[in-house]
């Protein structure tokens, strides 16, 4: 009994001792996460060779890791300077990575300070190396267009630069759509582009748009939208586009549906269009911008 009594006794000290002693240990523990962090990753460039290989684990892990360091910081309303060294680690590794071109403006310009015009335009400059390693993802490009004409006004001061950077993103919109996008996302971007001054622009792309979906409702806004802009032959010209689609469409493959078969192209003639230098030849165009009625009456 005595043991088993002095057992008890030291289990006692030992508890109360940790009881004491741990909230301390967890203050100072905190406040030493709470200093500038250190990256302890080597350079981009030596990262690649360190990876032996196994690229696309590493940048899922880098991926991972920003995220929840991201979120704690933001959480203990720190400065995150660290997030560009993440940044740039991924991009060296993986410069197609979809995720981070989808949310760096989120990581860039969302901070315990609001955020300023210098964290914008370094959001800017990963987006377009985004659309340049990823040139036909229209989500990459509809999220480019939509930072640049949405936020801007939120980081960039008024004048010459941000109406720039309003006009690109309404132009990249336009381009999201052409790579299949929403259509309807058109006609906002058309707006922005004729407050611009850009007035052919828009109706180009509108009428491209109005070619492209299928969408009865989004069809007759967007006709509605070109009638507004007084541009009658131009949405004449964009059912034309719309008939010819519809009916190479329908007498090659009706079976499949029809945002399925824009992706395949305009049907041309086998034995006609054999070889690189037909594509120019009437009836060969390998593109719907090339193939389409109105782009032969410019």
């Amino acid at each position: 009994m005595r043991d088993v009594g002095i057992a008890v006794l030291i289990a006692v000290a030992g508890a109360a001792t940790v009881a004491a002693t741990q909230p301390g240990l967890a203050r100072e523990l905190h406040d030493s996460k709470a200093k500038d962090d250190v990256w302890k990753l080597p350079s981009p460039a030596l990262l690649r060779v360190g990876t032996l290989g196994h690229t696309s684990a590493v940048v899922d892990w880098l991926w991972s890791s920003l995220v929840v360091d991201w979120s704690i910081h933001i959480s203990e309303r720190r400065a995150f300077p660290d997030v560009f060294h993440y940044l740039d680690a991924i991009v060296a590794l993986e410069p197609d990575y979809a995720p981070l071109y989808q949310y760096v403006d989120t990581l860039l310009c969302f901070r315990i300070d609001g955020g300023d015009a210098s964290a914008a335009r370094s959001a800017r400059q990963y987006l377009e190396r985004g659309i340049k390693e990823r040139p036909g993802d229209a989500d990459t490009w509809l999220h480019y267009g939509q930072f640049l004409a949405y936020m801007s006004p939120t980081y960039i001061p008024k004048g010459d630069e941000q109406d720039e950077w309003i006009r690109t993103g309404a132009n990249a919109i336009t381009k999201a759509v052409d790579l299949g996008s929403d259509a309807s996302r058109a006609l906002s971007a058309a707006s922005l582009l004729v407050r611009y001054g850009e007035k052919d622009a828009a109706i180009r792309s509108l009428r491209r748009a109005y070619a492209l979906t299928d969408d009865p409702t989004d069809r007759q806004d967007i006709a509605n939208k070109l009638s507004g802009l007084q541009a009658s032959l131009e949405r004449d010209a964009a059912q034309d586009d719309m008939r010819f689609i519809e009916t190479q469409w329908r007498s090659s493959y009706p079976f499949i549906p029809r945002d399925t078969f824009l992706l395949i192209g305009p049907i041309v003639d086998p034995a006609k269009c054999a070889g690189p230098s037909t594509s120019f030849v009437d009836g060969c165009e390998r593109s719907w911008s090339a193939a389409l009625p109105s782009s032969k009456t410019r």
